[in-house]
């Protein structure tokens, strides 16, 4: 053994570093055992800013923001991984941090926000996906899919790096903006304001059909563009769909 640990060191640390890597195994926050906390919120608006994390939303009849968090993961050459989660003037803080030189750490958060909130989120590096609003959302990702079901409060969705969805929306209005991910919005009922972008992807928006006209503006760089809904330049429906490459295409469900 000391011979080849010797073989192995002259001819490189790379070898070396591959053969100890093939020792670890992936990191699986699946298999990670769940902590619980619970925090106060004063006000009527909840800011989360996650770091290295998914973050899943719900709302609840709960008195304070209750959060359940899973980590896992390994480093090599370095600390980690470190979770973090604390709430400052209504900003609820929950971050992993992994500092090394080679390391395979995942983390996801679950949040049960009391009924009523609005719910601002600024991610980093993780999905965010959210349920059953009827208060209005902005949920922005640094690096990571937007997804939002069953909603019917207002709005305001980011990617700069992965797909934005809507499933069974009933919100008056939705922005939604990727610089690099499809969008795809599914209506149930008819939207005020639809206003979507995306500069590297195409762009779905399914709108309920029954007759509605929609004042509809879509264009694309480099895409095909399709409309077939009822049209209506003075709608008070409208619908924005601009993309720098990739196809639009504006239906109706039925």
């Amino acid at each position: 053994m000391a011979v080849r640990i010797r073989t192995l060191v002259a001819s490189g640390g790379a070898v070396l570093m591959a053969l100890v890597l093939t020792g670890c195994g992936g990191a699986d926050v699946g298999d990670a055992p769940a902590e619980h906390k619970s925090f106060a919120l004063n006000g009527k608006t909840l800011t989360i800013r996650a770091g290295h994390s998914s973050v899943e939303l719900v709302p609840a009849d709960v008195q304070k923001v209750e959060v359940t968090r899973r980590v896992d993961g390994w480093v090599m050459f370095g600390s980690g991984p470190e979770p973090r989660w604390d709430m400052e003037d209504d900003t609820l803080t929950l971050k992993v941090k992994c500092d090394a030189l080679i390391s395979d750490c995942v983390s996801e958060h679950r949040v049960k926000v009391p009924r009523g909130v609005r719910v601002v989120v600024e991610g980093d590096d993780g999905r965010i996906t959210a349920s059953g609003f009827d208060t209005p959302l902005s949920l922005t990702a640094d690096n990571g899919r937007v997804t939002v079901r069953d909603s019917s409060g207002p709005l305001e969705l980011k990617s700069d790096n992965g797909r934005i969805t809507g499933e069974r929306l009933s919100a008056p209005s939705v922005s939604a903006q990727s610089d690099n991910g499809r969008v795809q919005l599914d209506f149930t009922s008819v939207p005020d304001r639809v206003d979507t972008v995306s500069d590297n992807g195409g762009i779905v928006v399914v709108l309920p059909g029954g007759g509605t006209k929609y004042a509809v503006d879509a264009s694309a760089d480099n895409g095909r563009v399709s409309v077939d809904v009822p049209r209506g330049e003075g709608s008070r429906h409208v619908v924005r769909a601009r993309s720098g490459n990739g196809e639009i295409d504006v239906r109706s469900a039925n």
